[in-house]
């Protein structure tokens, strides 16, 4: 995905802004023994961490005195150079680091794991009671089914990913602005009109990642039986790119020449990767900046989040392939009706509240220098949330009486909870046996979930060795057979 490519490029621009925010007094944290350095660490590997201090920001505790969050997926620190770093957040500070030395430190407060790399045989064990554990997980859900599980997800006490329900959610983390969306047409419908009339098919599909969860390429081909596509992609190519353009065949950038390319189609085959409610990618966000109709299928609820209610052409919406292309060939055939579908690029015509609320309160930015990345805007939201639990307990063991144990925050199934993998077109039991995507995706869901109730079953045990993974999916798996 893209968004791996994005992630990269976001902990090189880091270095480029320094995270400024407002904030309150410093939290009252636990007490100084607890935050002493323990062997594993020599005290210089964070005293000497050099800090920037927001305008906002009161929290006047040394390096020394400030809990720790430990970036376990080291390819995504935030931070350039070095691998430990002072940040002062809205309400409070902390030390982060990608340095694995900290783990079993009383100090390390939190582990923030990449979604696509967490694996349930290479987890932290054991799970020390004092720290909470953050995901961070924006890209497909086909990368990591084990986050779809309850087992999985429970293991989690913050997350960011692009469900709205989850803590901080980057739903709309693939628009950049509304600006994004108002740009104008790349090509005139007097010009598409022309492009048609000159032998190009009314829908584009280009796509190289083709065995994927979502099946789309089995849905696409039986479109092909009633209108024509033309598919410059790897997945059921029929036509090739111009050989100038064949480095952007993946369609994984905006770059002038390939925009305009693409631009020409009236509408653009928009099927996610994988199917689960707020995931939309650019598959659906570029068509409409570019001024073409995606033909979407992913998340479902996408209504919620599109400009207007005629902005998009929904596959859902039509009971099989034949009376999406009829509906397809009609608009192709009325201009007045296909330019109602292009009305958002007036913004009076931008009518959904929720998509104009969510791009103007989310506090992080899509290439806006002026404004946090969500990487560095997650990494604060931990760490304030972590101050203020640390100072809860606190209070609670001074005075249990007037402050009450604070309860741990657990995520649930709505922060990921993506379903089980369906075909694109028609139903699994019509499928052969050998098919490729029959064997691999059901599978690897429900595989998944073992591997999650493994790694729940681990923590249960206080196990240190997340070796002995397959050994307790194989004991769960024998007393729900009824074996010894």
């Amino acid at each position: 995905m893209f968004a791996g490519a994005v992630l990269v490029m976001l902990v090189w621009l880091v270095q480029l802004w320094m995270l400024q925010c407002g904030g309150q007094e410093p939290v009252d944290l636990l007490d100084r023994s607890v935050f002493q350095p323990q062997s594993a660490l020599a005290d210089m590997d964070f005293v000497t961490v050099s800090s920037y201090r927001g305008p906002g920001n009161t929290d006047t505790r040394s390096n020394k005195e400030l809990p720790i969050l430990l970036w376990w997926s080291s390819n995504l620190f935030p931070h350039f150079p070095g691998d430990t770093e002072r940040v002062d957040c809205a309400h409070s500070s902390c030390l982060v680091t990608r340095n694995r030395k900290v783990q079993l430190q009383r100090r390390t407060a939190s582990i923030i794991f990449y979604g696509t790399d967490f694996r349930a045989y290479e987890a932290p064990l054991p799970r020390l009671p004092h720290q909470t554990w953050a995901l961070f997980h924006e890209e497909s859900p086909m990368n990591n089914y084990l986050l779809s599980h309850g087992p999985g997800i429970r293991l989690f006490n913050y997350t960011a990913t692009f469900r709205r329900e989850s803590d901080y959610p980057l739903t709309l983390q693939w628009l950049p602005s509304l600006e994004y969306l108002l740009h104008p047409p790349s090509v005139s419908l007097q010009e598409k009109n022309r492009w048609r009339q000159a032998g190009l098919a009314p829908v584009l599909y280009m796509q190289s990642h083709c065995d994927v969860p979502s099946d789309r390429d089995r849905y696409v081909q039986e479109l092909m039986k009633y209108i024509e596509v033309d598919s410059y992609g790897k997945c059921l190519n029929n036509k090739p790119l111009p050989e100038r353009l064949e480095d952007t065949s993946t369609a994984t950038g905006e770059e002038r020449e390939f925009m305009s390319f693409v631009g020409r189609y009236k509408f653009h085959l928009a099927l996610e990767n994988g199917l689960c409610p707020d995931y939309m990618t650019e598959k659906l966000w570029r068509p409409l900046h570019q001024g073409c109709v995606p033909v979407y299928r992913g998340s479902s609820s996408v209504s919620d989040w599109l400009p207007n209610d005629h902005s998009a052409v929904l596959i859902d919406s039509f009971s099989s392939p034949k009376e999406l292309a009829d509906f397809i060939r009609a608009l192709d055939e009325d201009d007045e009706e296909y330019l109602h579908y292009l009305e958002f690029k007036t913004p009076s015509k931008i009518t959904n509240l929720r998509l104009l609320e969510g791009l103007q309160s989310r506090e992080w930015g899509v290439n806006d220098m002026s404004k946090p990345n969500y990487l560095n805007g997650f990494e604060c939201f931990v760490c304030d949330r972590e101050n203020e639990r640390i100072a809860a307990q606190k209070a609670h063991r001074r005075n249990p009486t007037k402050f009450p144990k604070p309860q741990p925050k657990t995520a649930n199934s709505t922060h990921m909870g993506c379903p089980l993998p369906s075909p694109g077109y028609g139903h699994a039991d019509e499928i052969d046996t050998n098919d490729g995507w029959l064997q691999m995706w059901p599978q690897d869901y429900w595989q998944s979930l073992d591997q999650a109730e493994g790694l729940e079953s681990l923590i249960k045990h206080n196990e240190s060795d997340p070796g002995l993974l397959w050994h307790h999916i194989h004991s769960m798996a024998m007393k729900r057979s009824g074996g010894q």
